[in-house]
């Protein structure tokens, strides 16, 4: 580990207490461990054989945490190249079979425009609060064939989130500046 990165450790499941680690780019900024650990007790019911999705991967916690707790597959988003490299590091070192993940170097509305890869059962939306683009993607998200019919949402904001058409609040609260929720596809 470099003066330049940081490191994060996986909270629950297989590869609990593994550590990552990743730049200290201005955009990143991982959902802490208390978060963490809520949304993952949240999601314990759905989350064995999930297929995941994480939008502004950053770090890719949220991911690596979805894997360690059973994640069938993720699939990562991320535009900046040096951290799809970290990304990759990481998931080798921890000893995922590449079966399970793919980290894609691409900017999040030009990885949407294409056609789904999905359909995805849990979609982690965190991204950079000076860059929030949050609403249109989740209006694609459930235009499109991205969606599993009960998925599930998580999102990471600077402010409280009212939900979108098709959508409910599942869960929801806050940590500091940092208001996180749970949505449920309505059925």
């Amino acid at each position: 580990m470099t003066k330049k990165e940081r490191t994060l450790r996986i909270i629950g499941g297989e590869l609990r207490r593994r550590q990552v680690t990743f730049g200290t780019h201005p955009g990143i900024r991982p959902t802490p461990d208390r978060v963490r650990e809520t949304l993952f007790n949240w999601l314990a019911p759905v989350l064995p054989g999930a297929r995941c999705l994480e939008l502004y991967a950053g770090s890719g916690i949220l991911s690596m945490e979805a894997l360690s707790r059973g994640a069938r597959h993720v699939t990562l988003i991320e535009k900046d190249t040096k951290t799809c490299e970290s990304l990759l590091g990481n998931l080798e070192r921890l000893g995922v079979p590449a079966e399970r993940f793919d980290v894609e170097n691409a900017v999040v509305e030009t990885f949407m425009a294409r056609r789904s890869p999905g359909p995805f059962d849990i979609v982690f939306i965190d991204p950079p609060f000076s860059d929030h683009h949050v609403e249109p993607l989740l209006a694609q998200l459930g235009d499109r064939d991205w969606l599993a019919d009960d998925a599930m949402i998580y999102v990471e904001s600077p402010m409280a989130l009212a939900a979108p058409p098709r959508f409910h609040v599942h869960r929801s609260g806050r940590a500091g500046q940092v208001h996180y929720c749970l949505l449920r596809r309505d059925t």
